[in-house]
C-alpha cells in the first residue's frame, strides 16, 4: 500500500462506483462504542442492532470474498474478569474506505479503536489494563491510566493479586540502602531460633563472642578466591617500644591463628594442631632445638615462638587448603568448652610468659580474629565491620584489665614511671580515668601504682578518652600510643604510661 492508505499505484476513479469490502474491525472489546461516533457505511447492507458487529454487504461478483474468521463475525458475549480468554484475530493495517461516489476523507472527530483505548481511560480492556500493572507498580502511568488500573484492580481478583506481588517487587529494586549485612543479623538469626527451640548444650556466655567472631572471619574466608589466599597482609605491632612489622599472606595470617588456638587446645585436653608437623611442645623435638624442648617440655610456647614454627614449617606456602583446619579446631574448641561444664572457665591457659583464665583467653582469641579479619579485609578490599557492642565492651573490659600488670612490667623494665603511692592489697590507689566512648564504650579506672590496688574514681589523677574502635586499634599495635587519645586531662606522665602500656598489650 502506498502511505496514504490505498494501494499501490491505483488511481481513485479505477474504484469508483465499486463495492469496497472495508477491513476488520477491532475487538469489541477495545472500543467504547458508546463514546465514538460510527463512521458512514456504505449504502447497501442495512445498519446492525446495538450490541453486535455489523455483516458487511454481500460483495458483487469478481469482488474477493471477506476472509474467515474476520472481526465481522458475531463475538461471544463477554465473560466477567476474563475477555482475554476469547480469540481475537490480528488486525491488519486498515485502508480508508472510500465511498461509491469517491474517496471520503476521514472526518475530524473520527478515530480508531486503539487510539480511544489510549485515549479514554475507562474504555480499556482487561488485556491492556493487565500489561500496565508493571508500570502501575513502578508509578509510571498516567493519571488516566492510574485511575483505570485501580478501578480494575476493585473486581478482577487475578489482577489484584499480580499487583500487590509486583509492588512488592519493586521495594527491592531500591539500592540506597547498603547491601552489606548487618554484624548483629547472625546474632539476631541465632537468639530467633533458640528462642523458638533452645539448644540442648548452650553455648556459654564468656564463649559467644569467639564464636561469632570465628564465624564472621569464616565468612570472609568463603568469598575471597583462590589467589587472595596469597595476596600479602602486613602484621603490625609494638615491641621495645617501636613499631615492629611482619609480611605474610591470607593464608600465612589463618595458619598463625590456629598455632596461637593451640594454646587453648593444649589447656581442654585437645590435640596440638602443631603435631602434626613435627613441633611444638606436642611434638617434643623439631625445628626448635634439643636444648630448649628439654628444658621446657611441658611449658606450652609464647605465640610468638609457635608462630614462628609452624611458618618455618609450613613449604611450600599455606593456602587455601589450611582454613578447614582452623575451623574445624574453632568448633571442637567451642564444643568443648560447651561440654566442659561451668568450673572450666577458670581453668588456666599458659601463654608462655603469662597465663590467663579459659574464659579470657578465649575472648582474647576472639580480639585476634577480628584484628587479623581486618588486616585481611584490608588485603583483599573486603568490607569488615567492627564486633558487636556487647562483644567490643568485653575485649575493652579485658584489655583494661591487663594494664595494671603491664604497668608493673614496664615499671619494672624502666620504662614507666616509679610507684608514688604504695596501697594494701585491694586497697583504692592512683587511678586513671580510661574513658571510651561511642560503639562497645565504658568507663575505668586504671591503677597506676600496683596491681593489686583498685582503681577508684575518688583518687583518679588524669582522665583519658578515645573511641572504643580507637582503644582496640592501640591495643592492638595498629596506631601509636602518641596519637591515639582524643582527649588528655591531669597528670601528663600517668597519661603516657598508660597509653604506652595499652600498646605494649599487642604481640605478634
Amino acid at each position: 500500500m502506498s502511505g496514504d492508505g490505498r494501494e499501490g499505484g491505483r488511481r481513485d476513479d479505477e474504484v469508483r462506483g465499486a463495492r469496497r469490502i472495508p477491513g476488520p474491525r477491532g475487538a469489541v472489546d477495545d472500543l467504547d462504542l458508546e463514546t465514538v461516533e460510527r463512521p458512514v457505511l456504505p449504502p447497501p447492507g442495512g445498519s446492525a442492532p446495538d450490541g453486535s458487529v455489523p455483516e458487511q454487504g454481500v460483495p458483487e461478483e469478481g469482488a474477493a470474498a471477506p476472509e474467515v474468521g474476520a472481526a465481522a463475525d458475531v463475538p461471544e458475549p463477554e465473560e466477567p474478569y476474563e475477555p482475554e480468554e476469547r480469540e481475537e484475530p490480528e488486525e491488519p493495517d486498515r485502508p480508508e474506505e472510500p465511498d461509491e461516489g469517491g474517496p471520503v476523507p476521514e472526518p475530524p472527530h473520527a478515530v480508531t479503536a486503539d487510539a480511544t483505548a489510549s485515549a479514554s481511560a475507562p474504555g480499556l480492556s482487561h488485556r491492556v489494563l493487565k500489561a500496565l500493572l508493571g508500570a502501575w507498580a513502578l508509578s509510571a502511568c498516567s493519571a488516566e491510566e492510574t485511575a483505570a488500573v485501580e478501578d480494575h484492580l476493585t473486581v478482577c481478583a487475578p489482577c489484584a493479586d499480580e499487583a500487590l506481588r509486583l509492588r512488592d517487587a519493586v521495594g527491592l529494586l531500591h539500592t540506597d540502602g547498603s547491601l552489606d549485612l548487618d554484624p548483629a543479623l547472625r546474632t539476631r538469626v541465632l537468639d530467633g531460633c533458640l528462642g523458638r527451640r533452645p539448644a540442648r548444650v548452650p553455648i556459654p556466655e564468656w564463649a559467644t563472642a569467639y564464636d561469632a567472631e570465628t564465624a564472621r572471619l569464616d565468612a570472609l574466608l568463603r568469598d575471597i578466591g583462590d589467589s587472595d589466599w596469597h595476596a600479602p597482609v602486613r602484621l603490625q605491632w609494638f615491641e621495645d617500644e617501636r613499631a615492629v612489622t611482619r609480611r605474610t599472606t591470607v593464608a600465612g595470617v589463618i595458619g598463625h591463628l590456629m598455632a596461637v588456638d593451640g594454646l587453648l587446645s593444649a589447656a581442654l585436653g585437645l590435640e596440638d594442631p602443631l603435631a602434626g608437623t613435627g613441633t611444638g611442645a606436642a611434638a617434643g623435638t623439631g625445628a626448635l632445638g634439643t636444648a630448649e624442648v628439654n628444658a621446657g617440655a611441658e611449658v606450652p610456647l609464647s605465640p610468638t615462638r609457635r608462630t614462628e614454627t609452624y611458618w618455618a614449617a609450613t613449604y611450600p606456602p599455606a593456602t587455601r587448603a589450611v582454613r578447614e583446619p582452623w575451623r574445624a579446631l574453632t568448633h571442637e574448641l567451642i564444643r568443648t568448652a560447651s561440654l566442659a561444664g561451668p568450673n572450666v572457665a577458670e581453668r588456666s591457659v599458659s601463654y608462655g610468659e603469662f597465663a590467663l583464665p579459659l574464659q579470657d583467653a578465649l575472648l582474647d582469641r576472639a580480639f585476634e580474629c577480628w584484628v587479623h579479619g581486618t588486616d585481611i579485609a584490608e588485603a583483599v578490599d573486603y568490607p569488615y565491620k567492627p564486633p558487636s557492642a556487647a562483644h567490643l565492651h568485653r575485649m575493652i573490659d579485658l584489655a583494661a584489665r591487663m594494664l595494671p600488670a603491664a604497668l608493673a612490667g614496664r615499671r619494672g623494665a624502666g620504662l614507666a614511671g616509679p610507684a608514688r603511692e604504695l596501697v594494701a592489697p585491694g586497697a583504692p590507689g592512683r587511678s586513671v580515668h580510661l574513658e571510651v566512648e561511642g560503639h562497645g564504650g565504658g568507663d575505668w579506672y586504671i591503677a597506676l601504682d600496683s596491681p593489686a590496688a583498685v582503681g577508684s574514681p575518688d583518687r583518679a589523677v588524669a582522665q583519658v578518652a578515645l573511641d572504643g574502635v580507637e582503644f582496640c586499634q592501640l591495643v592492638a599495635g595498629h596506631i601509636s600510643p602518641v596519637e591515639a587519645a582524643a582527649g588528655q586531662e591531669g597528670d601528663r606522665e600517668a597519661i603516657r604510661d598508660v597509653l604506652f602500656a595499652s600498646a605494649s598489650l599487642s604481640r605478634l
